[in-house]
């Protein structure tokens, strides 16, 4: 990946390669390096190549099943409607 560019990491990021996001442009007011070129200090490009080696790197822990996440919530509402009939009976 040398001479890679802050586009280069943009667009990885951006059709989802780097595992964290679906493959969907995300619009930026400030695209990737923006900052460094107006501050005449652009980001060199093996910097740019270690960022990307890194966010292509597949992610270490997999992603949690949200099973149990979903219990806990359809519980929390169910006992909300309990609590709120429970309210509403003694009125």
């Amino acid at each position: 990946m040398v001479g890679s560019t802050p586009s280069q990491l943009r667009a990885d990021i951006d059709s989802g390669k780097t595992g964290d996001k679906v493959a969907w442009p995300d619009p930026a007011a400030a695209p990737l390096g923006t900052d460094e070129e107006a501050a005449g200090t652009p980001i060199s490009s093996e910097a740019v190549a270690t960022a990307r080696a890194k966010e292509r790197t597949p992610l270490t822990q997999p992603r949690r099943d949200p099973g149990l996440a979903i219990w806990l919530l359809a519980f929390l509402v169910l006992a909300a409607i309990l609590i709120s009939a429970a309210i509403q009976a003694r009125v």
